[in-house]
């Protein structure tokens, strides 16, 4: 029988080059373009096509390796995706124009969006229920450090050199998952009739649907901090009048804070017995800190990466919402699920920006902020609210064609 605390560490493990590898292309950007022959005029314009890359390739890599970790094995999708990103985080290193950089950045978010579902999914299902949640925090808290080490990387190291670390240490991980095995509930499930990985039958019944769409909603709020708050914190903290302040920094100290609230909200809902209140609890903290930032002048450079660090905290309930999210579905949707549900969140930035564009040139920087953001806030609460709590679940159960 394979060790639990194996499954444990090799997914958190897996987490970590997720990760290093995603907030490595943030912090070499300006200077792998720079490399490519990229003027400094052009630099913003490159930098946008190759998120685009990346986050299509999120997406269109979300619904196949949550659809294969359901039809074919939660090991089987974590073995191709954790390959395919190892091998394009490599390939980003070795790229001799920006052509092939996109390239790179499409198939690299292609692998990477199935390592924190199925990782989730893996552990969820390994782990006995009264140390489900403990199991999945300690996955995400420790992966998001992978962030932190991505930007000390960038700091001594030439950035082709970053990728090979990040494209290296996947390969390296790949022979540690060798080891694993398939979780008896989804061994089970095989044998059963019933469909598997099917979007037709999670968009079936309004019941899944329903529950689709508010775990969702509560992902806005993570993504608002992260995609706008933090990456546009020098523009934020310039309308607050502080000067000096860099993105990068931001998203460091926002990252650290991410990795510590995921620990902390995770104990917590152990503690509560509770996803819900948990998740409530951080959303509480993070409406009455951006509150408060936004009412403040003049704050010295430090005192906002404080605040960055703090925003950071308050979004860290996300491995209890993918947790959550793995305990609300049956075992024949569950990979589906968890994996496509933390990366479409992650893509709603995308219309979260368009519309804090739109809003900007009447309300400007601080109101524009202050209220799409208490407004994801809002929205998310409702969503948990009317949430059923899955804290006590056992999770040995499959979903079922709706009646006609």
């Amino acid at each position: 029988m394979q060790s639990v605390r194996r499954v444990v560490v090799v997914s958190a493990l897996g987490y970590f080059v997720d990760v290093l590898d995603l907030f490595l292309f943030n912090v070499v950007r300006q200077p792998s373009l720079r490399d490519l022959g990229v003027t400094s005029a052009d630099s913003m314009l490159w930098g946008l096509r190759l998120l685009n890359a990346q986050m299509i390739g999120v997406l269109i890599g979300a619904f196949v390796w949550g659809m294969l970790g359901d039809r074919l094995g939660r090991l089987r999708a974590l073995y191709g995706s954790i390959l395919l990103y190892s091998l394009g985080t490599l390939a980003n290193g070795l790229v001799g124009s920006v052509g092939a950089y996109a390239a790179c950045r499409f198939l690299s978010g292609l692998g990477l969006a199935g390592e924190l579902g199925a990782a989730v999914t893996l552990v969820s299902e390994t782990l006995p229920q009264s140390q489900r949640g403990l199991g999945t925090t300690i996955v995400a808290g420790f992966g998001l450090c992978g962030g932190v080490v991505a930007a000390i990387l960038a700091e001594h190291l030439p950035w082709r050199t970053c990728y090979i670390i990040g494209g290296l240490s996947g390969l390296l991980l790949l022979l540690l998952r060798v080891t694993l095995t398939e979780p008896a509930l989804f061994v089970v499930a095989q044998k059963q009739s019933v469909s598997r990985g099917s979007l037709r039958l999670l968009f079936a019944s309004s019941r899944r649907r329903r529950l689709f769409g508010k775990l969702m909603l509560i992902g806005l709020p993570v993504w608002f901090i992260a995609g706008i708050v933090i990456a546009f914190s020098p523009e934020v903290a310039k309308a607050l009048g502080t000067s000096g302040v860099t993105a990068a920094r931001a998203v460091l100290c926002s990252y650290i804070g991410v990795a510590i609230g995921d620990l902390l909200c995770g104990l917590l809902s152990q503690l509560l017995r509770s996803r819900r209140r948990a998740m409530l609890f951080s959303l509480g903290f993070l409406a009455t800190g951006l509150w408060l930032l936004l009412r403040q002048r003049e704050l010295s450079v430090s005192a906002y990466y404080w605040a960055a660090f703090g925003l950071g905290l308050s979004t860290g309930y996300w491995a209890v919402l993918v947790t959550t999210a793995a305990e609300q579905f049956g075992t024949n949707l569950r990979a589906t699920v968890t994996t496509t549900i933390p990366n479409l969140v992650r893509a709603v930035v995308i219309p979260l920006s368009l519309l804090y564009q739109r809003l900007l040139p009447s309300w400007g920087i601080i109101e524009t902020v202050r209220w799409l953001g208490l407004g994801c806030v809002g929205l998310a609460v409702w969503a948990i609210w009317t949430l059923p709590e899955s804290y006590h679940r056992e999770l040995a159960f499959l979903e079922q064609e709706p009646s006609p």
